[in-house]
C-alpha cells in the first residue's frame, strides 16, 4: 500500500472511523434485507463476501490510521470467526494479518527526521549501514534493519511523526474503533480491550520505558535454552527511538505452515514464556499477538516488543495461585472468598453463587485447569470468549455483577490472547501439566520443561 501521512486531527480520524463503521453497518443491513429472498446457500455465500469485504476495509483504513485504531485491528486479526467455513476463515485471517505483517509504511524521509532529532546526530554517524525499507510497520512505529560501527546488526524502531496526537484522539474514539473491529471478530472482548488500551498506550508511546522493561526481562531470561530477548542498545535509544540487537527468524504466518509437531513445540514455548513471565518473575508482557515473536533457525524463539508490560506484586500472584489450587480441589466456597478478597465483587453480594463461580472459572480457564491433553481449536476459543462475557451466555445474568479489578485486567488479557494464538496454531499439549510447573513447582511435564528446569532452578 502507498505511504500516507497519519491523520492526527480528531475531525479527520473520527470521520474515517465513522465512515468505515457506517459503510459496514449499511452493508450488513442490506445483506440482511436481501437474505429474505435468498436461498440458504446464497445467504452463506453473501455472508462470506461481506466478511471478506469488511476485513479488506479494516486493513485499508486502520492500517493507514496507525495508533490505537490499528492496535485494535491487530488484536482482531487473530480472533477466529467460526461461523464461516474454514477456507473463508483462512482468507479473512490472511487479510487481517496484513495489519501485523505488511501494514502500510511511511516514507523513510519522515522517519529519518525523527531518529536524527532524537539522537541529535546524522544517521551516518550513529550507524555504519542502513536499509531504508522497513522490515515491519506496527501501530505506533516502524522497524528498520541497520548495522552499527562495531559490526552488530540491529533493529531500529522509530515512532511515527504525529502518532502521539493520533493516539490521544483514538482514546476518545475507542467505542467506535471497537464497534468496527467486532464486525469481523465478534469474540473480541470490547470492554477489556478498551480498558487495557487506555491504561497501557501512554506507556507504549515512551520507548525509554519500553527499553527499561526489555532490559529487565532480558536479564531474567538470559541464558534460557529456548527463549531469546534481544539486548537493548542503550546508548542509541531515546523516547521515540529504540535500538536492539537484531533477531533473525520466520514470522507467525510461516510458522503456521510448519508440520504439526513443530507448531506444537512453538505453541508450548509461547505458553511457557508468557505464563512464565507472569507466574515465575511477575514481570510480564501483556501483548502476545503474533507479530511479537520469531522462530529462529536454531529452534529458539525471539520475543520482541515490550511496550505493554506490567510488574505484578508477588503476594498478588500468590493469591491468584491459591485460587487455582482451591478450584482444583473443588473448594467452591474457598474460590468465592478468594475472588471477593481480591475485589471482584462484594463478599456480601448473595447474587454471586460459589458453585456458579467455580463452574464459570473452569469454563474460561479449563484449557489449563483440566489435566488432559488438549488441542486448542478456534471453536473452543470462541466458546471460552462466549462464556467469559457474552450477554447471551447462561452465566451472564448471574455473573454480570462481577467486575475485574484493574490490576487483574492485563494478566487476563494476556491469558485470553495467548489462547487465541494457540488456536491459530491448533497447538496440542497438556497445558495443565505445564502450568503446574509454574503454579506449584511440579517436576517438568514435557521435554521442553526438562530443558528449562535447571535454568529456573537457579
Amino acid at each position: 500500500m502507498p505511504d500516507r501521512p497519519i491523520p492526527t486531527g480528531r475531525v479527520r480520524r473520527t470521520a474515517r472511523l465513522g465512515g468505515l463503521a457506517g459503510e459496514q453497518a449499511a452493508r450488513a443491513a442490506a445483506n440482511r434485507a436481501a437474505n429474505v429472498v435468498r436461498t440458504p446457500k446464497r445467504r452463506e455465500a453473501a455472508l462470506e463476501r461481506w466478511q471478506l469485504q469488511a476485513a479488506e476495509q479494516m486493513v485499508e483504513v486502520l492500517g493507514n490510521m496507525k495508533g490505537a485504531a490499528m492496535k485494535v485491528g491487530q488484536i482482531a486479526s487473530f480472533m477466529d470467526t467460526p461461523a464461516l467455513p474454514p477456507e473463508v476463515r483462512e482468507r479473512m485471517q490472511a487479510k487481517l494479518a496484513e495489519l501485523r505483517d505488511s501494514a502500510p509504511q511511511m516514507a523513510f524521509g519522515d522517519m529519518r527526521k525523527i531518529i536524527e532529532e532524537d539522537l541529535e546526530m546524522p544517521l551516518e554517524e550513529a550507524f555504519a549501514e542502513w536499509d531504508e525499507h522497513a522490515i515491519a510497520a506496527a501501530s505506533i512505529g516502524q522497524v528498520y534493519r541497520a548495522r552499527l560501527h562495531d559490526g552488530r546488526d540491529v533493529a531500529v524502531k522509530i515512532q511515527y511523526p504525529g502518532v502521539a496526537q493520533a493516539v490521544r484522539v483514538d482514546m476518545q474514539n475507542l467505542g467506535l474503533i471497537l464497534q468496527v473491529a467486532k464486525r469481523v471478530a465478534p469474540g473480541l472482548d470490547a470492554k477489556a480491550a478498551a480498558e487495557e488500551i487506555r491504561e497501557r498506550f501512554t506507556e507504549e508511546l515512551d520507548y525509554e520505558h519500553e527499553a527499561q522493561s526489555q532490559r529487565a526481562i532480558a536479564r531474567a531470561w538470559r541464558g534460557h535454552p529456548f527463549v531469546v530477548i534481544p539486548n537493548v542498545v542503550t546508548e542509541l535509544s531515546r523516547e521515540r527511538v529504540l535500538v536492539t540487537e537484531f533477531a533473525e527468524g520466520i514470522g507467525f504466518e510461516a510458522i503456521r505452515e510448519l508440520p504439526q509437531p513443530d507448531r506444537d513445540r512453538f505453541g508450548e514455548i509461547i505458553f511457557r514464556f508468557f505464563f512464565g513471565c507472569l507466574y515465575r518473575t511477575g514481570h510480564f508482557s501483556g501483548d502476545p499477538h503474533p507479530g511479537n515473536y520469531l522462530l529462529m533457525p536454531d529452534g529458539r524463539v525471539a520475543f520482541l516488543d515490550f511496550g505493554m508490560t506490567k510488574k505484578m506484586p508477588r503476594d498478588l500472584m500468590d493469591t491468584h495461585v491459591d485460587a487455582i489450587r482451591l478450584a482444583l480441589e473443588g473448594d467452591a466456597e474457598g474460590v468465592r472468598a478468594n475472588f471477593a478478597a481480591r475485589g471482584f465483587f462484594d463478599p456480601a453480594d448473595e447474587r454471586i453463587s460459589a458453585d456458579l463461580l467455580l463452574e464459570h472459572l473452569f469454563a474460561v480457564a479449563g484449557w489449563y485447569l483440566d489435566d488432559r491433553e488438549r488441542r486448542i481449536e478456534p471453536d473452543y476459543v470462541e466458546q471460552v470468549l462466549f462464556d467469559f462475557g457474552d450477554p447471551r451466555s447462561s452465566n451472564w445474568s448471574r455473573l454480570r455483577h462481577v467486575t475485574v479489578p484493574p490490576e487483574s485486567l492485563l494478566p487476563l488479557r494476556m491469558e485470553i490472547l495467548t489462547l487465541g494464538v494457540l488456536s491459530r496454531l491448533e497447538a496440542k499439549a497438556n497445558w495443565h501439566g505445564i502450568a503446574r510447573e509454574m503454579f506449584f513447582g511440579d517436576p517438568p511435564a514435557t521435554e521442553l520443561g526438562q530443558q528449562e528446569h535447571s535454568f529456573w532452578s537457579r
